[in-house]
């Protein structure tokens, strides 16, 4: 049977977690930064975890993370 290949796109974009689960970067931090708060944009800068409903397609395209 072959190898089933990972997407590439997402492997650029997640990270697999110690448990299991899936780390990615945050969005709403690339343009229209001057309205947004010091404290927002700082907050924006953690990783986040993939929400659980997204969870099965993360693992489905990255099948050797």
């Amino acid at each position: 049977m072959p190898k089933i290949k990972t997407n590439r796109g997402a492997a650029k974009r997640f990270r697999r977690t110690g448990n299991g689960g899936f780390k990615c970067g945050q969005s709403f931090k690339r343009h229209i930064l001057t309205k947004k708060s010091t404290k927002r944009k700082r907050q924006l800068r953690r990783p986040s975890h993939v929400h659980p409903s997204d969870q099965r397609m993360a693992e489905r395209m990255m099948p050797y993370s």
